[in-house]
């Protein structure tokens, strides 16, 4: 006989999407916001999968095609984002190439990684501990909090273009592709529930539980 305490998704409870408040799934809709109710996300790993797939897709071009032409002295370059990070680091702007580095191409990689990995483990398809479980999602929600890196490279772009007579910078077609890898991965993000994790360990720990073990 397990001492567990009974988890909401057993009592019928579900927790609204939109505003939290915690009511009877039967209700069909929040009764403070009118939300439709849902005990998970809807179809939450497809959609994540699905939205990581096109940003996958899209980050091949972010980082081939030109991310931005730069007029320097009179002369005309354009740069990829390797080439970008190149440039500055050759031009001793250190910090602009780290933050270039970081926030184009390590955090979106790590983030698809990342969320692959738990679709993965919400899936079945691996049987990771609770404790790398809750590792991994804490590093993908970190790296989501970084996202607006982006716009701190944006800006130090902004003030680049600001110096008109030394240099002028305008945005490549791979700067389309990079803002649909960012969009995407954010959608990525937000469509996974990290409660599919725990219904899974909790799935496998009853499977294994002794009562299940019975002598032929």
């Amino acid at each position: 006989m397990s001492d567990r305490f009974p988890r909401a998704i057993e009592l019928g409870l579900a927790g609204c999407q939109t505003c939290g408040k915690v009511s009877r799934l039967v209700l069909g809709r929040c009764p403070r916001c009118d939300s439709k109710l849902f005990m998970r996300k809807p179809d939450s790993v497809r959609r994540t999968v699905a939205f990581m797939l096109a940003a996958a897709a899209l980050y091949v071009p972010a980082n081939v095609l030109p991310m931005m032409s730069m007029i320097e002295m009179g002369v005309v370059t354009e740069n990829t984002i390797t080439g970008g990070i190149i440039y500055f680091w050759q031009g001793e702007a250190y910090p602009i190439a780290l933050v270039i580095l970081t926030a184009s191409i390590i955090i979106p990689l790590l983030k698809m990684v990342a969320l692959t990995w738990l679709c993965l483990a919400a899936s079945g398809k691996i049987k990771p501990t609770p404790g790398t479980l809750s590792r991994i999602y804490w590093l993908t929600e970190m790296m989501g909090r970084w996202s607006m890196v982006d716009i701190f490279v944006v800006g130090i772009l902004v003030a680049l273009v600001q110096l008109g007579n030394y240099m002028t910078v305008s945005p490549g077609p791979g700067a389309l592709a990079f803002a649909g890898v960012v969009v995407l991965t954010m959608f990525a993000a937000i469509s996974f529930d990290p409660r599919l994790l725990w219904d899974r360990f909790n799935a496998l720990q009853i499977d294994s539980s002794p009562s299940k073990e019975i002598d032929s």
